[in-house]
């Protein structure tokens, strides 16, 4: 009995066979089986194959979600194997929390609660840009901003900008982040405590 192809045969032959065509990110879902990882798998297809699919960040005149393959033959693609120990040190520095939402490895994504928040290692500066594996340019990112958000570093939010969201929040959300930040940060917790 012969096997279906995967997610990614089905996307590279989409591809090939719809060269110079933009597509959106819903049309390669689709052509993908409906899979939530269909992005890492054109993302396989560009830097362990060497597709040069561009996207937004190649090309001013496509917008997020839009991509192009203008040639079907592929370039030397680049060495994206990232040891277990650095992304252990990422990981580890970045709380294990995704550096674009705030989703915590393990918990219900807060923009897709149906699923539990997966981080992977992501580039600051892509490799296809001369970015390197080196831990510096690497951050924690949930499969939610990695499907659709590559190269993009937003700002870190300020505590003046944090505090106003808590403010605008339901006094049991206010009551969550509390319980959250008491459970993250005890030692300092107990120094704000007075005495009656």
């Amino acid at each position: 009995m012969a096997r279906k192809p995967g997610a990614r045969t089905k996307l590279r032959e989409h591809f090939l066979a719809n060269l110079g065509k933009v597509m959106n990110s819903e049309e390669l879902r689709e052509v993908a089986g409906g899979i939530s990882e269909w992005a890492r798998r054109i993302r396989e297809l560009r830097d362990e194959e060497g597709y040069q699919i561009l996207t937004h960040n190649d090309r001013a005149s496509l917008k997020p979600g839009e991509y192009i393959l203008e040639n079907p033959k592929p370039e030397p693609s680049f060495e994206r194997a990232i040891s277990k120990e650095t992304r252990a040190i990422v990981l580890d520095r970045n709380g294990f929390t995704c550096q674009m939402c705030g989703a915590v490895a393990g918990e219900p994504h807060p923009y897709d609660p149906s699923r539990k928040t997966r981080l992977h290692i992501g580039h600051i500066i892509d490799k296809s840009q001369g970015g390197s594996d080196d831990p510096s340019n690497l951050r924690a990112l949930c499969s939610v901003c990695n499907e659709g958000a590559a190269n993009i570093t937003t700002e870190r939010p300020t505590s003046q900008k944090l505090l106003a969201q808590i403010r605008r929040a339901p006094g049991s959300d206010q009551v969550e982040v509390l319980k959250w930040l008491v459970g993250k940060y005890p030692k300092q917790t107990d120094s704000f405590r007075t005495e009656d």
